[in-house]
């Protein structure tokens, strides 16, 4: 079977973007770029093109499916990589997501396809990285939602397409500073950030990917959530504890946290649900709380066979002999950070000394503050 490499290349800085795409195309001969417009989902149709370094190869367009664009392209997509590697010519296809689309959601229908994704890239222009965390409009008032039930923002589409990307494209941006720089580093210390003007980028593409590693590295339960860190202004403060919150305390607190911080993300334990990790996801003053399933230590023994082994090993890590993997672990990053503030108000929201001498049962009878928030 012809051998074909898959390159995800992502990202709502779609100038940035659009350079990583074109740079890969002059780095590796004879590939090409495959494309689904989603602009065009309102007349009821995705249109694609492939094009190579001289231009467009062919173009046609696929209906949608669902009132869905997103969903339209998957099912376009994998059919169209297949044919592009059956007909043996191509060494590498660079998938250009549109605007946002998240790569996460490609790679696994990629993969799922039986195709060999090497590489995930989201290209990044540094001095835009505030302006979008900060950016709390639904995608759908910029004409960039996938479909009519797309209540995503732009902020939370961008951190997610920025942190799932272990290569990050940087447009060299004379408008950036060292505040913006660094802004980039503590997001995603552990991605590799390749300047799109370097002659790096198709050596960073082909590197290799696992889609199951990068999942694990998203799950609140084992993410790799970013380290304490202080420079140029920009600061990271993680917080961690091994007692409960007071449901009623935080809710109270919710707004607060939230807009204290650019960025903010991690798990935590409600005193009243204790067998529920929850998962802390903010930015752009918008915070999504949602169950990401039990915690370890509530799960029988003969159940943690069907936990993936990165989950237990993350538990293992971090594991208490009273509470098991139950605590808080949330990190807050952003330019100006008042740590010590932030500390005060997250101590204030766990449980008192007496109240946590009061015991799991009453625990479970205070006030149940998050139900209308989970919609349970």
């Amino acid at each position: 079977m012809p051998d074909l490499s898959v390159v995800i290349v992502g990202g709502l800085h779609a100038d940035a973007r659009r350079a990583a795409v074109e740079r890969l195309l002059a780095e590796v001969p004879g590939s090409v770029v495959l494309h689904h417009d989603l602009a065009t989902a309102a007349a009821g149709t995705v249109v694609r093109t492939v094009r190579d370094a001289r231009g467009v190869v062919s173009a046609g367009e696929t209906p949608l499916v669902n009132d869905c664009a997103c969903c339209a392209l998957r099912e376009d997509l994998v059919p169209e990589l297949v044919r592009i590697r059956d007909a043996g010519t191509t060494r590498l296809a660079v998938v250009e997501l549109w605007d946002s689309v998240e790569p996460k959601a490609m790679a696994e229908v990629v993969t799922a396809g039986g195709l060999t994704v090497t590489g995930v890239l989201t290209a990044v222009d540094p001095a835009l990285l505030l302006p979008y965390l900060g950016n709390g409009d639904d995608l759908a008032e910029g004409g960039l939602a996938a479909a009519a039930t797309d209540q995503r923002t732009v902020a939370d589409t961008f951190a997610r397409q920025l942190e799932y990307a272990p290569v990050l494209a940087v447009a060299d941006s004379p408008e950036a500073d060292d505040e913006d720089r660094e802004l980039l580093v503590q997001l995603h210390p552990t991605a590799r950030r390749v300047p799109i003007g370097s002659g790096d980028l198709a050596a960073a593409a082909l590197a290799g990917f696992d889609v199951e590693v990068a999942a694990a590295a998203q799950h609140p339960a084992c993410a790799l959530l970013p380290a304490e860190a202080d420079a140029h202004g920009v600061a990271t403060f993680v917080w961690h504890r091994r007692r409960p919150f007071h449901p009623e305390r935080l809710y109270a607190a919710l707004e607060d946290l939230t807009c204290a911080a650019a960025r903010s993300r991690g798990r935590f334990w409600l005193a009243d649900k204790p067998d529920t990790l929850f998962h802390w996801d903010a930015a752009g003053g918008a915070l999504c709380v949602e169950g990401a399933g039990p915690w370890l230590a509530s799960l029988p023994d003969a159940a943690w066979e069907m936990v993936p082994p990165v989950r237990r090993a993350a538990a293992a890590l971090d594991w208490h002999p009273e509470h098991g993997d139950r605590g808080q672990h949330l990190v807050f990053t952003s330019p100006g950070l008042d740590r010590d503030g932030l500390a005060r108000l997250l101590e204030s929201c766990l449980l008192t000394d007496a109240e946590y001498a009061a015991g799991r049962d009453a625990w479970q009878r205070l006030p149940h503050a998050f139900d209308t928030l989970l919609e349970v």
